[in-house]
């Protein structure tokens, strides 16, 4: 039997990505590395690559399994050559992210994990129910930066 926090999670992983992948689809390729407020802010390419970065890497906390390689500091200073490169780097990490939530067992959301991270990011330590909702809540987060980035570029047009 499916846990069914980990469908409802599934069910808001698909959202998110459907609703990501729409602000990179059909935009110029400018449009992906403008940083609408100047150097101080993120563009759709840098809030894609942090934040697919950080919600795999979550996501493999709140399950259990190995959390894959991150440079966090090279997610911000991220650019795209074009639609077809993010939306390429986009693809392959959502599928990452479904295949970490392709489990089929009832998770104790109460076993505390042992993330690689950033001191002070979390609760000490934080259980894997805690990671799943942190990855979600932070991967919704940036939906609405990426909406309103590119909201920001079509209205300049």
């Amino acid at each position: 039997m499916t846990d069914p926090l980990v469908n409802a999670a599934r069910h808001m992983f698909d959202r998110s990505a459907s609703e990501m992948r729409a602000c990179i689809e059909g935009a110029p390729a400018e449009a992906l590395n403008w940083r609408p407020a100047g150097p101080d802010t993120n563009s759709i390419a840098v809030l894609a690559v942090h934040s697919m970065h950080s919600t795999r890497s979550w996501l493999s906390v709140a399950m259990g399994v190995p959390e894959p390689a991150r440079d966090r500091d090279a997610e911000f200073v991220a650019e795209a050559e074009d639609v077809p490169d993010l939306l390429g780097f986009f693809d392959s990490m959502s599928d990452d992210c479904r295949r970490v939530l392709a489990v089929e067992d009832v998770i104790d959301w109460s076993a505390e994990r042992s993330p690689s991270r950033r001191p002070g990011s979390a609760t000490d330590p934080p259980t894997a129910g805690w990671a799943l909702m942190h990855s979600l809540e932070h991967l919704r987060e940036h939906v609405a930066h990426m909406q309103l980035t590119r909201q920001l570029w079509d209205a300049r047009e």
